[in-house]
């Protein structure tokens, strides 16, 4: 979609949202990813990575964000190139569907506890690309997914959304439930940034232009 659709003379969401399509191919995978920004949390997943298909889910029910990902990769050779293109793909999705940024927040955080971990995610819109993460697995596995890939997801989501990204886990214990308390905290902290403040109307800087 256009990146005017969120502009400063006209704010509204357009009926299908503040959308984007993303297609990706390339000799280790072949992806489209659809992302509404201004969706009811409603996702169709299918990665071939199970426990990823099952992240990427808490990203859309809690950031309120309606997302497909038809994904299919060299699994044969790990998972790492599938995860990590996903990853390029959202962070282009978000960039293109937020617009110019005009009228929204553009600094989310959230901080969510899961069971005995806890997680914070600070987001930040800048147009500038960085990402601080301090995160520690007891073992380098969630059944078969290797946990390194979460950082390299993330990392890709924020060089290509040109977003600040920050993300600490002070505290946990089992893999699963750091894991998901991070992409659940993702997408709460993605959703207030996105999001139109009703008192700004024009693009969240001092600059101008983001």
């Amino acid at each position: 979609m256009s990146k005017k659709t969120a502009s400063a003379s006209s704010r509204r969401i357009t009926p299908a949202g503040r959308r984007a399509v993303i297609r990706r191919e390339t000799r280790e995978t072949r992806i489209q990813l659809t992302l509404n920004l201004d969706g009811t949390g409603q996702s169709e997943i299918s990665t071939g990575v199970g426990f990823f298909d099952h992240m990427l889910t808490h990203i859309a029910r809690h950031g309120l964000f309606d997302l497909a990902v038809k994904a299919e990769g060299d699994l044969h050779v790990d998972d790492h190139h599938t995860v990590e293109d996903v990853g390029i793909c959202l962070g282009e999705a978000v960039a293109q569907a937020v617009g110019d940024k005009k009228g929204i927040r553009r600094y989310g955080f959230f901080m969510l506890p899961m069971e005995e971990s806890l997680a914070q995610v600070a987001v930040d819109l800048s147009g500038r690309a960085a990402i601080a993460y301090r995160a520690r697995y007891r073992g380098a596995k969630i059944g078969t997914f290797d946990v390194q890939l979460i950082e390299e997801f993330l990392r890709a989501v924020a060089l290509n959304a040109r977003m600040n990204l920050h993300v600490q886990v002070p505290y946990g214990t089992n893999n699963h439930h750091v894991a998901e308390a991070i992409f659940k905290a993702f997408g709460k902290a993605l959703r207030q940034a996105c999001e139109f403040d009703p008192r700004e109307t024009a693009v969240p800087s001092t600059k101008g232009v983001l």
